[in-house]
């Protein structure tokens, strides 16, 4: 018999087959991990507001009744963006260089600082070194900033005058700041800690890249009141790049092997092939770092690239060329970095530089190149790539050649002294900065987590194993030189 007076307690759906179409929403929230609680739900409902906002934000943003899309806003833009697109692609290139000029055994390692660095130079140049470079004047044209981040909104008069986008020009200089990143990757190759690395990077695009490019780059900066050149940054970017990575070099010490007796050993390079393709896409690459950074699409664009063409041809004939008087055979190595050290030369003049100029800055960078890879190894310093001289003595020489060779304020045109002291003046002052910001942050670093080094053992058996857990070529005997 049952006893009607209490009512029965009804079981609650399980499954939303179960459930009738009022239970069901409860239901389905239910399930949601975190909804059970109050407070799940208090932050479940924030979710329509954060929506409502942004949505007021992006209303706000784009409130601005732009005119019709006019070509020269269309093709500048268009131009700048596939020249960022360029640079970024790089990074494949230097990757592919550098992994293929080590060992085997810290290839994944190589590889996975290379492709991290990027990411890394994104994130940091967004949330602040973007608006430390091109903020307004704080202090004597030495110190720019203007907030974190940057304002995307497009502006009636950037569609009318044909300028650039935010996004495009960030895209475009974020490509740089990475670039300067990546070369210090080559200079610290096969014994640093990759965490060690990924931090420096951090605070190389977050702030010494900035505020040293923000000197020349921004428009209030102090060398470029000065009349300082340095159109695509031989120095800006390749020698700071280059300097930072020297110093990481220094305090590192030598790989293992690298000196018996004090006298410098070869370590070759695993892969020539990869090495050879990195060179070919960097080359490619560099058609958006040059002829991009005219930041408009007009006659001087072809030009640039021509002379960068120019100064890259005459950097590999004289790699070559000095290799082979210098070691009695053709070395490809140089032949590669002959290449790129020509083209790191020609990029500070690129637009000043007569055609013929270029070839000779390009082929003078190509010969340095080979005579500084011996001279670095001779004072103790082991680059495993040669990117200071590739980069560090050819942004040097490149930058010097503006004060020599440029068309319209050259020494050799007829143009005196002036230009090639300013000149000097900038690659002494982005030196000592970068060698000073650069030791204090090395330093810090090593303080903080008992040295920048990886172990002797790691060292031996590869990094791949030792930082990665895993390596580039698993079927094959592993190298332990």
């Amino acid at each position: 018999m049952i006893d009607s007076s209490h009512p029965h307690k009804v079981r609650p759906p399980r499954s939303l087959s179960e459930a009738s179409l009022l239970e069901a929403p409860a239901l389905l929230m239910r399930k949601v991990r975190g909804l059970s609680s109050r407070t799940g739900l208090t932050w479940f409902a924030c979710v329509p507001l954060a929506l409502f906002i942004l949505g007021v934000f992006n209303l706000s943003a784009h409130a601005a009744e732009l005119p019709e899309l006019t070509p020269a806003f269309l093709i500048n833009n268009l131009w700048l963006a596939i020249a960022a697109f360029l640079v970024i692609f790089m990074n494949a290139g230097f990757a592919m260089v550098e992994a293929g000029l080590c060992r085997q055994k810290n290839a994944v390692n190589i590889l996975a600082k290379n492709l991290i660095v990027f990411a890394l130079a994104a994130t940091a140049y967004w949330v602040i070194g973007y608006s430390l470079m091109y903020g307004d004047s704080v202090v004597g044209g030495w110190l720019h900033f203007k907030g974190l981040f940057f304002d995307p909104t497009v502006t009636p008069e950037m569609v009318t005058e044909g300028k650039l986008v935010p996004s495009v020009d960030f895209l475009f200089q974020v490509a740089f700041a990475g670039t300067a990143a990546t070369i210090v990757s080559g200079l610290v190759a096969e014994r640093i800690k990759f965490n060690e690395f990924v931090v420096f990077s951090l605070i190389l695009v977050g702030f010494i890249y900035p505020i040293a490019g923000s000197w020349k780059w921004n428009a209030n900066g102090w060398l470029n009141q000065l009349g300082f050149i340095d159109f695509a940054g031989s120095t800006l970017v390749h020698s700071v790049g280059a300097w930072a990575g020297l110093i990481g070099a220094m305090i590192l010490g030598p790989r293992i092997g690298k000196y018996i007796d004090g006298k410098p050993q070869a370590i070759p390079g695993h892969n020539l092939a990869i090495a050879t393709l990195g060179c070919l896409i960097l080359w490619l690459g560099w058609y958006g770092f040059n002829p991009g950074s005219v930041l408009a699409m007009n006659e001087t664009v072809p030009y640039i690239a021509v002379t960068t063409t120019l100064g890259a041809a005459g950097g590999g004939i004289a790699g070559t060329l000095f290799s082979q008087i210098h070691s009695g055979k053709p070395d490809l190595t140089m032949t590669i970095n002959g290449i790129l050290a020509g083209l790191v030369a020609v990029t500070a003049g690129c637009d000043g530089f007569p055609m013929w100029c270029a070839w000779v800055v390009g082929f003078i960078g190509g010969a340095i190149v080979v005579y500084a890879v011996t001279f670095i190894d001779s004072i103790g310093v082991d680059d495993p790539v040669g990117a200071f001289s590739v980069h560090g003595v050819g942004g040097i020489w490149g930058t010097l050649a503006v004060g020599l060779f440029n068309g319209e304020k050259g020494l050799l045109f007829g143009k005196g002294f002036g230009q090639f002291g300013l000149q000097i003046l900038g690659v002494v002052a982005y030196g000592i900065f970068t060698v000073v910001t650069a030791w204090i942050v090395w330093s810090v670093l090593g303080a903080l987590s008992g040295g920048i080094r990886v172990e002797e053992k790691e060292e031996v058996q590869g990094l791949d194993i030792g930082e990665h857990g895993m390596e580039a070529y698993p079927d094959f005997v592993a190298s332990t030189n």
